[in-house]
């Protein structure tokens, strides 16, 4: 199962990392999240390569080195680069592509959680974009239809139990750019959501919470699938697709919590675990990511198992990884041990 491939155009802007799209879609622009448009390329591990003949070090994630390539291959002109809130590297990759004749434009989440400072990023993003205030809550509200749809996806995942895991992060992770196209996006939304009616509930199943940025691995969730287990709930993909009820945009990406503390993110993992029965969860880390120090917090913070899994290049599963995830599903099947 995939979504509709994005396709550059002229009006086509990159994005780093979730940005407040709607600024982006009020401009009259096309928002392409660069991360999807290397991992779902037919050759992401070339797009890794082509980086590091260019200079990059191999201690260098390979998301930043698959988004650097993607642009350049893709012709795309002007990136909106996340250079507080998500990777550090992102300042230096955004140097580098100005250096190639990419306008790139920063966005910055307050690292304070301030409601000031985000509304002033937000204010530059308009100017920068030309758009208005009142286009950017026309477009918001548009968007909250989608959101509402995607919310309904997400508890047929964990309530109705007629959804994957593998769809539930497709749809999820998809909504950090609406495929580009929100119209689009929304008909094969509802087109999914009418298949679900015919569908029996799935049962018997260990439930797993994902945690983490979404796995640069293929096949992943269909591998969990095979050993008996599904995942019930995709943490930063389920933050994506904004499923808070607020009166305005920068309320609403105060409330996403991938860019601020980890305090806010165990708060959400908690409720999860609780309100979705979750027998474990596996937290997965990107290679050579500052964030996996965060590993250490979620472990101590959260009431159930976790399960570790790192990273690096794009491409299938490998056996290693597999078998401890089979391990890990085994554990939690056998009551005795925990």
């Amino acid at each position: 199962m995939t979504l509709n491939a994005q396709h550059v155009t002229g009006n086509t802007i990159g994005i780093t990392a979730t940005v407040p799209v709607e600024v982006v879609l009020a401009a009259g622009l096309k928002p392409v999240d660069l991360n999807n448009l290397f991992v779902t390329s037919k050759h992401p591990k070339k797009l890794v390569t082509q980086a590091e003949s260019a200079g990059f070090s191999h201690s260098i994630c390979a998301w930043i080195k698959g988004i650097y390539s993607t642009v350049i291959n893709n012709g795309i002109r002007t990136v909106i680069a996340v250079t507080g809130g998500d990777c550090s590297n992102t300042i230096a990759l955004g140097e580098l592509l100005v250096r190639k004749g990419v306008k790139v434009i920063p966005f910055e989440y307050p690292l304070d959680r301030s409601r000031e400072a985000l509304l002033a990023q937000i204010e530059k993003l308009r100017e920068t974009l030309s758009t208005t205030w009142p286009e950017i809550e026309a477009t918001r509200s548009r968007l909250k239809s989608i959101r509402v749809k995607l919310k309904r996806l997400d508890e047929l995942t964990f309530r109705k139990n007629v959804v994957t895991g593998l769809e539930n992060h497709l749809f999820l992770v998809s909504s950090s750019d609406f495929g580009g196209d929100p119209d689009e996006f929304e008909k094969s939304l509802d087109q999914f959501l009418a298949e679900t009616v015919k569908r029996d509930p799935r049962e018997g199943e260990i439930r797993l919470g994902y945690l983490g940025v979404p796995p640069i691995f293929s096949r992943f969730y269909e591998t969990i699938e095979s050993f008996g287990a599904r995942v019930v709930f995709n943490e930063v993909q389920r933050q994506f697709s904004m499923p808070f009820d607020h009166e305005n945009i920068v309320d609403q990406y105060l409330e996403y919590t991938y860019p601020y503390d980890i305090n806010g993110r165990i708060r959400d993992i908690e409720k999860a675990v609780s309100e979705r029965k979750l027998d474990g969860l596996i937290h997965y880390t990107q290679t050579f990511c500052y964030r996996q120090l965060y590993d250490i917090v979620l472990r101590e913070s959260l009431s159930v198992p976790v399960l570790t899994l790192e990273g690096d290049r794009a491409g299938k599963i490998d056996s290693r990884t597999a078998f401890r995830i089979e391990t890990f599903v085994e554990m939690l099947g056998d009551k005795d041990f925990f």
